[in-house]
C-alpha cells in the first residue's frame, strides 16, 4: 500500500475497542489493517449517528464507494478523512475498529512517560516557552533529585536543553527562572487530549468516558 495523501495516512491514529466495545488502546492506521486484514479486528463506523460493523473485505467495498476521485461531492466529503492507495482501489482509514476475541479492559492508571509529559506541556519548554520537537526536549525535575525531588507528575516539566543547563542542579528559585506554570498529574491521557483536538477523532468521544485516562497511545 502507498500512501494516498501526503504527510503518512498509515501514521494517523485509530481507536481499538474490546470486544465488549470498551476502549483499550491506540494504534497507527498501519497496524490497525494488519489487525483487520487477519480477521483479529473489525472495523466500526460512525455516521449521521448510526454505527454500523464492517470486516476487512466489506471495508474495501464501501470504501471504493466514498473514494473521494469518484466525485468532487464525495472529495469534499472526505475532507477529514484519510485515505490510503492500494493496487487497484483506495482504501479509507477507519477511526476506530474493534478486537473481535479480546476481553482485557483498560488500565486505571496514566503512564507518567516522556512521551505523555511531553503531551502534557505542549511540547513547550516550560521556563522560555519555547515548542521543540521531542528530539531537542528534556526532563527537568523542578526540585533536583540531588535535594530529594521526586520523578513524579508534579516535580517534572517539559524543559529545552539550554534553559535545563542554565538550571543546572538549583530550584527555579535560586536559578531565577520562573516556571510557565505549575506541574501536575493531567485528568486524562495528554496525547488522547491533543487526538481530541482534531475533527477527524470526533467520533472516538463515544468511547472515552471519563476521557480516557487509562489508554495507551501508540
Amino acid at each position: 500500500m502507498q500512501n494516498a495523501v501526503p504527510g503518512g495516512a498509515l501514521s494517523s491514529s485509530v481507536l481499538v475497542l474490546n470486544r465488549f466495545y470498551l476502549a483499550v488502546h491506540v494504534v497507527s492506521a498501519r497496524r490497525a489493517f494488519v489487525l483487520l486484514y487477519r480477521d483479529s479486528a473489525e472495523v466500526i463506523h460512525i455516521e449521521n449517528g448510526q454505527y454500523a460493523n464492517y470486516d476487512f473485505e466489506s471495508w474495501c467495498e464501501v470504501s471504493g464507494q466514498w473514494s473521494p476521485a469518484r466525485s468532487a461531492e464525495q472529495a469534499s466529503r472526505s475532507a477529514e478523512q484519510d485515505w490510503v492507495r492500494a493496487a487497484r482501489f483506495d482504501i479509507q482509514v477507519p477511526r476506530i475498529i474493534r478486537l473481535i476475541r479480546f476481553e482485557r479492559v483498560p488500565r486505571q492508571a496514566l503512564r507518567f512517560n516522556r512521551r505523555n509529559l511531553f503531551a502534557r506541556d505542549g511540547h513547550a519548554c516550560q521556563y522560555c516557552g519555547t515548542t521543540y520537537p521531542a528530539s531537542q526536549l528534556s526532563l527537568d525535575h523542578v526540585v533536583p533529585r540531588s535535594r530529594g525531588g521526586e520523578t513524579s507528575w508534579e516535580n517534572v516539566v517539559c524543559s529545552c536543553v539550554a534553559c535545563n543547563t542554565k538550571k543546572g542542579g538549583r530550584t527555579p528559585v535560586e536559578a531565577r527562572m520562573k516556571l510557565l506554570r505549575q506541574p501536575a498529574k493531567p485528568r486524562q491521557n495528554p496525547q488522547l487530549a491533543l487526538k481530541l483536538g482534531n475533527p477527524k477523532y470526533e467520533s472516538w468521544r463515544s468511547f472515552l468516558p471519563g476521557g480516557g485516562v487509562s489508554l495507551d497511545v501508540g
